[in-house]
Parts: C-alpha cells; sequence; structure tokens
C-alpha cells in the first residue's frame, strides 16, 4: 500500500471515529432513513427506526407503556451505559417460559 492510500485511511479512520463520538455524546439524535423512516440514534448499538405511522400508534400509546414499565419494574433490566454503574437492586429477570417452551 502507498503512503498515500496509507495516509488516506488514517484520516478516513480519524474522521469516523470523531464522528462516532459525537453520535455517542449526543442523549439521542433523529435522522431520516433512506427509505423515508425515523431513525433514533444513542438508546443502544442500533438505531431504532420505524415509519411514521408506526411512531404515530407508538406515541399514542405512552401513557400505557409507561404504566406498563412501572407495574412490571420489578421484571425490567437496567442496562448501564459505558461508564456508568446499573442500578443493583434492579437484576436482570430470569427468562419465564410459557407452556409451550418459548422465552
Amino acid at each position: 500500500m502507498s503512503e498515500e492510500n496509507t495516509q488516506d485511511l488514517a484520516a478516513e479512520i480519524a474522521r469516523l471515529r470523531a464522528e462516532n463520538a459525537q453520535l455517542k455524546a449526543k442523549p439521542g439524535s433523529f435522522r431520516v432513513s433512506a427509505k423515508g423512516a425515523v431513525s433514533v440514534y444513542g438508546l443502544g448499538r442500533f438505531p431504532v427506526t420505524l415509519y411514521r405511522e408506526q411512531w404515530d400508534k407508538l406515541l399514542a400509546q405512552v401513557d400505557q407503556i409507561r404504566e406498563f414499565i412501572d407495574q412490571n419494574a420489578d421484571k425490567l433490566t437496567v442496562k448501564a451505559r459505558p461508564g456508568t454503574e446499573a442500578p443493583s437492586a434492579n437484576e436482570p429477570a430470569e427468562a419465564e417460559q410459557d407452556p409451550d417452551g418459548e422465552v
């Protein structure tokens, strides 16, 4: 590989690392995907992407979702973000199997 190619690759890696760090620093960012859906970045390793009508249905149920989460708080796992600790009071719940043997 030529020295010029090596320098170009190093510059591209530096640019991508800076972009990645910027995305991780934001509590959440939004983009319109190539297919016209809304993608939310910053929640996990991959973006959450839904079409507008899916977001509308989900957002219409915000109160029910919050109530469900509150009612099931003792069964839900709280994942720590890198560099932080998860609350120790909420250990991961063991997976329960239904009668069909599925988790």
